[in-house]
């Protein structure tokens, strides 16, 4: 049962970070850490909430083992502060399609785990899934890597890396409760305003920069993480690492619904591929549910 509700809370999660795009748009001329810090001091409230209505004292955050709290930290905090240095410091195609490698790397990395093993349809799934990705992030736009941007897409990389490991590691911490992401956030958010103060202007938010920068906490900034890592815990990895790859796609769909993009023909062709990789690299469970049916 617990495996079911995993996988379905990770397309939840996935369906929310479509929203991340939108939102971020709206969210205007908010520095990127003073919005990460207001996203994650969000996130961390939904957490308290959540502390309250299991009943749970505070001060159980200070029982959660301390390599959870690393792995924690530096998958949330550690992702965005290297992305944000890569979009920084290399052109926003590039270390976006580098960093569109998590998806991937979780598939992979998960053939590391105990009682976990790669199948063809995993892997063929997921490569078609990239391919679809990437298509997105290009659109009808050139691609060109520039010895000269290395450190950019190597930050990239490490945010990549630093994703998809928090992801197949926190597979492995079944022992500690989802409640404890409460804690990562609260630590993000005072490290998300600490680099604010440091790399940053003070910035006062309009309403509806505000709002929106409300609404990433809500949801792919924030809320979304603790369905994430029910997700992980208790799901398959291998067919959630695929599935997010339709984040970026829904995403897209997303902007060309409230008309803030267009519907081309590279934008198309990526939904078939994303759509068909995420069909194949679920198959197992597809058959499930035909049988499902039928004995029904």
């Amino acid at each position: 049962m617990n495996h079911t509700k995993g996988n379905i809370l990770g397309l939840i999660t996935i369906l929310s970070w479509s929203s991340l795009a939108l939102f971020t748009v709206y969210s205007g001329k908010i520095p990127a850490f003073l919005l990460l810090t207001i996203s994650f001091s969000v996130a961390s409230i939904i957490g308290l909430l959540m502390l309250l209505k299991q009943r749970r004292r505070l001060r159980e955050l200070l029982n959660v083992p301390l390599k959870a709290y690393i792995v924690g930290v530096v998958g949330l905090f550690g992702y965005h502060f290297f992305y944000f240095l890569a979009i920084k410091n290399a052109p926003a195609v590039e270390a976006n399609l580098i960093n569109y490698l998590w998806p991937l790397l979780i598939v992979v990395f998960s053939a590391l785990l105990p009682n976990e093993k790669l199948k063809w349809f995993h892997i063929v799934g997921t490569i078609l899934a990239l391919a679809g990705a990437f298509l997105l992030v290009l659109k009808d736009g050139s691609l060109e890597f520039d010895a000269k941007y290395t450190l950019g897409y190597s930050f990239a990389l490490v945010a990549a890396l630093l994703w998809s490991s928090y992801s197949v590691i926190s597979k492995t911490l079944t022992h500690v409760p989802t409640f404890a992401v409460t804690g990562f956030c609260i630590l993000t958010a005072i490290f998300s305003f600490t680099s604010h103060l440091i790399f940053e202007q003070m910035y006062l938010p309009t309403f509806v920069e505000f709002i929106s920068a409300i609404m990433l906490g809500l949801g792919p900034v924030g809320g979304a993480f603790y369905l994430w890592d029910f997700a992980l815990k208790n799901g398959d990895i291998k067919v959630l690492g695929s599935l997010a790859y339709l984040a970026p796609l829904l995403s897209t769909l997303l902007l060309v619904v409230v008309g803030i993009s267009n519907m081309t023909t590279t934008v198309a062709i990526a939904c078939v591929l994303i759509i068909l990789g995420s069909i194949i690299s679920s198959k197992q469970y597809l058959r499930l549910i035909k049988n499902y049916i039928f004995k029904s």
